[in-house]
C-alpha cells in the first residue's frame, strides 16, 4: 500500500541553500565572493546546524532566522569578510532560495498519485513561506510545519510529532525526505520510513539508525513513494 503523507524537510532538500552565495558572488558587489562563495555557503550551512544543536541541547530556543544570520556572522567573519551591503544581500537572497530544479514536477507527480506532502522544517513560519512563495510551490503542499510549534530544533521528537498531530496519522503512515543524513537516520529511529537524498555522495553518518532509502536527488522520489 502506498504511503499517503510525503513529508519533506526544506533545506537543502526542496531549496538549494548554495543558491544565495552562488547567487550573490555573480552581483554587483559580490566580487569578495567570486572565488569563495561555495566555501561560504558550506561554513555557513554548518554553524547553522551546529548551532541549532546546540540550542536544542541546551534549551536556549530561539526562531531559525536568528540562528541563520548568528551563523553568517561567523562564517563571514571566519573568511574575513565583511560590508553590511554584502550580509544584507545574503540574507534577502536566504529568503528567496530556488527550489531544486526536480522539485516542481516532482510535488506534481506526487499529488497526482493522490499522495498528501508536507514540509516538516527547523525553519520559522515566515521563512518557509518566503521560500515557498519565491520557489512557486506552495499549491502542492498540504502542511507547512515548523519547529516553531515544539519550541525546540530537530532532531528531537517533539518536531516529528507533529506529523502525527497534525494529520492524525501513525508513524508508519509516513515518508519522510531529507537530504540530511542525521535527519533521515532520526526520523527512522523515530519511526518513518526515510529516504536520504544525498546529492553530494557523502558516507552515511555513524547513528544507531539509517535511512531507509537513498536517493541521488528527488527525481525518482514519486516512483519510490508508489512501492510502498
Amino acid at each position: 500500500m502506498s504511503r499517503r503523507i510525503v513529508v519533506f524537510d526544506a533545506y537543502g532538500t526542496l531549496f538549494d541553500i548554495s543558491a544565495a552565495a552562488r547567487r550573490a558572488a555573480g552581483e554587483p558587489g559580490g566580487e569578495p565572493l567570486r572565488d569563495n562563495w561555495q566555501a561560504l555557503a558550506t561554513l555557513w550551512r554548518e554553524k547553522q546546524l551546529s548551532y541549532s544543536w546546540l540550542r536544542a541541547i541546551t534549551g536556549a530556543h530561539t526562531d531559525f532566522w536568528h540562528v541563520t544570520c548568528d551563523a553568517l556572522d561567523f562564517a563571514l567573519e571566519t573568511m574575513g569578510l565583511s560590508g553590511n551591503a554584502l550580509r544584507s544581500r545574503l540574507l534577502q537572497l536566504y529568503r528567496e532560495l530556488d527550489a531544486y530544479p526536480e522539485v516542481p514536477a516532482m510535488l506534481g507527480e506526487l499529488k497526482a498519485q493522490d499522495h498528501q506532502t508536507a514540509i516538516l522544517s527547523n525553519g520559522s513560519p515566515e521563512m518557509l513561506l518566503a521560500a515557498i512563495t519565491s520557489a512557486g510551490v506552495g499549491s502542492h503542499l498540504d502542511a507547512v510545519l515548523s519547529v516553531e510549534d515544539a519550541g525546540v530544533f530537530k532532531p528531537d521528537a517533539r518536531v516529528y510529532d507533529l506529523v502525527g498531530q497534525h494529520f492524525g496519522c501513525s508513524a508508519s503512515d509516513v515518508l519522510f525526505v531529507s537530504s540530511n543524513g542525521w535527519d533521515a537516520a532520526s526520523a527512522t529511529g523515530y519511526g518513518f520510513t526515510s529516504a536520504w537524498v544525498n546529492r553530494t555522495g557523502q558516507p552515511c553518518d555513524r547513528l544507531p539508525w539509517t535511512p531507509t532509502h537513498t536517493l541521488t536527488d528527488l527525481a525518482l522520489l514519486p516512483e519510490l513513494a508508489g512501492t510502498l
